[in-house]
């Protein structure tokens, strides 16, 4: 306690007073003022302490412990002034000048406001040995000593990835079929119920990859991998294929398969029932029963719907999907090349066509060359290849999502894709692609939560998938929770530098704050400049630097006007420019840009809903409420 009293003698020292002095009282109401200073001070450092650890502890906002801090500096002047002017006497407060100075206890209050002192003086210095000794060691070890969310979690026994086997081929441009291979695999096991199948994309991020077993469970959140290699070799194909325990690496079950290359069909089945039957009998302690063998059977048949016999045809759907899954525009079109020449091999290979009508659904979506002509070259055949497809098999997941984003992002059909994405979603609980739709078609309809549930879903289970993480983050963002949308998109860029709108939309997410230079030179490293220019020009304009906003809305006009009309309304609508927004709007529905789809949750047109044009435009793209019903 000594240094208390110490730090009481040096802050009140002054020289002794004369009782007699007509100045006495005076001088002793300046030292009470100063004690109530120093109280005032010590007692607020306490509670902003305990406010900050405790307060986070029921959830409370970050904005309540500032708003405390706020209002405690902004009471600090009207507490002096109030101990100053009024004096507390036994009849309870008054007027300094109303109390007679034989009557004052001015004396005794200053006592009464040391000892105080020294008590909340105290308790700070406990607060402060608390929090150093006990609470900090203990944050220290928990931070330590306990993993991350994803390592906590005890993964679900009947839940596993399915790896990106090796290609052993001495034809190293064969890694299409090994990749396909196993991606045929996990996508039969995906269909499967009850079993939960890590996505294709966090699957194959360890491709080429050392890394161990625990790894792989823990990141991707799965009890068992399945793991392979392929061998081709003319029309001879060596399969090897083993399940282990992620947790110990523990091989479970393993086999080699030397086929001629027609039985790679039988021979994935029947990779995909052993390793059903190995799953299911993690719960029920020993080999499945005849019953279920048949059951088992049964799902895989139906998860194989949509396939092929042909063996050139199956060899240049594999190819398809190796290329497809590169999302460029230039291995689009290697990718629509392979998947024309499965359809022609065999008419009947539904997924063939299901393949070759998304390769156009891309193209119209992110294509950026040879704007309205060549959209409207590849939604034709897109539609046209949908229609073989789901003529061929109507339960067909794969062609069911090219379905659904057609009626999403180009017929503006918000019911008909809904029940689209409730079939397939049915057919395929566990597609990240089919849940990332749906999730858009939520936002669509202005349904902000049920669209960030879908999204979270699918990076549930696509935990590495760059676009997945991308939606989710603008989901976020549309509903004010700027913050953890930025976290998202830090995360889209560490997946892939070079994805669209990732750094772009860091930027939203400070221009909606307010962050003006923040948004500018987050935008700034954006690989797509319709991203870029979007939140240069807006964020240039918030700086009211209206020529540089200027020039950066007319190079984005010179350059995307055919491919970015509803982002050009965007700065339009951010601007105010109430007349050019709805005129870029209009152009953006003649050019049926898959960005209307985001009109109802936009955060950069709030300043159009006041206008009458608003609510006509919600009804001719189908979004005005009623029409949602």
């Amino acid at each position: 306690m000594r240094w208390s009293r110490q730090l009481l003698a040096a802050f009140y020292k002054a020289p002794c007073l004369n009782m007699s002095s007509p100045s006495f009282f005076t001088e002793l109401k300046r030292r009470n003022v100063i004690r109530a200073a120093g109280l005032y001070l010590v007692g607020a450092w306490l509670l902003v302490q305990v406010a900050g650890t405790v307060l986070p502890m029921f959830g409370a906002p970050d904005w309540v412990p500032r708003t405390i801090v706020i209002l405690l500096v902004i009471g600090f002047i009207p507490a002096l002034i109030f101990s100053w002017i009024f004096e507390l006497t036994p009849q309870g407060l008054k007027r300094d000048e109303d109390v007679p100075a034989a009557q004052s206890i001015t004396p005794q209050t200053g006592r009464r406001m040391d000892r105080v002192i020294i008590v909340v003086l105290v308790l700070a210095l406990a607060y402060f040995a608390v929090d150093k000794f006990a609470l900090n060691q203990h944050k220290e070890k928990s931070a330590a000593g306990t993993p991350s969310s994803e390592a906590t979690v005890t993964p679900n026994e009947k839940s596993v990835a399915v790896l990106a086997f090796d290609n052993l081929s001495d034809d190293k441009g064969s890694e299409y079929f090994s990749d396909g291979v196993s991606e045929e695999l996990l996508t039969v096991l995906q269909k499967i119920p009850g079993i939960h199948v890590a996505a294709r994309t966090s699957a194959f991020s360890f491709k080429g990859k050392n890394v161990t077993a625990q790894e792989i469970g823990q990141k991707l959140g799965v009890a068992h991998l399945v793991e392979g290699s392929v061998r081709k070799a003319g029309d001879v194909v060596r399969i090897a294929a083993r399940l282990t325990q992620a947790r110990t690496g523990e091989e479970q079950w393993s086999e080699n398969y030397t086929r001629n290359l027609k039985d790679v069909f039988a021979v994935q089945t029947e990779l995909a029932q052993t390793i059903v039957e190995q799953l299911r009998g993690q719960l029920t302690i020993g080999a499945a029963s005849s019953t279920t063998k048949a059951e088992i059977q049964a799902e895989v048949r139906a998860a194989e719907k949509g396939g092929t016999k042909n063996v050139e045809a199956h060899e240049a759907y594999l190819q398809g999907r190796f290329f497809m899954n590169r999302h460029s525009e230039k291995e689009t079109d290697q990718a629509r090349a392979a998947y024309e020449r499965a359809a022609q091999l065999d008419p009947q290979f539904a997924l063939a066509w299901a393949g070759l009508a998304q390769t156009h659904v891309w193209d119209c979506n992110y294509a950026t060359e040879g704007g309205q002509k060549e959209f409207n070259e590849h939604l034709a055949p897109a539609r046209n290849a949908l229609e073989r497809a789901l003529a061929l098999e109507p339960d067909l997941p794969d062609a069911l999502y090219s379905k659904a984003m057609i009626e999403t992002n180009f017929d503006y059909d918000w019911k008909g894709a809904a029940e689209t994405l409730r079939k397939a979603l049915a057919l395929a609980p566990q597609d990240p692609a089919l849940l990332m739709q749906a999730g858009n078609l939520a936002s669509a309809r202005g349904e902000g939560t049920q669209a960030i549930e879908f999204d979270r879903r699918a990076v549930a289970l696509d935990p590495v998938n760059a676009q997945a993480r991308a939606f989710l983050a603008g989901n976020l963002s549309a509903q004010g929770h700027e913050e953890e949308a930025r976290v998202e998109y830090a995360r889209v860029t560490e997946l892939n530098p070079s994805a669209p709108n990732s750094h772009a939309g860091i930027g939203l997410t400070y221009l909606l704050e307010g962050k003006f230079e923040e948004a500018a030179v987050a935008a700034q490293k954006d690989a797509a400049d319709w991203a870029r220019f979007l939140i240069v020009s807006c964020a240039r304009w918030g700086q009211k630097r209206i020529p540089e906003s200027d020039a950066a809305l007319n190079e984005f006009i010179a350059k995307t006007a055919e491919t970015g009309a509803y982002q050009i309304a965007e700065v339009y609508g951010y601007r105010n420019d109430k007349d050019h927004a709805f005129e870029w709007l209009e152009r953006a529905h003649r050019q049926r840009d898959a960005g209307l789809p985001g009109l109802r949750t936009d955060s950069l047109l709030p300043n159009l809903h006041s206008d009458p044009r608003w609510d006509a435009f919600l009804r001719k793209v189908g979004l005005a409420d009623d029409q949602l019903k």
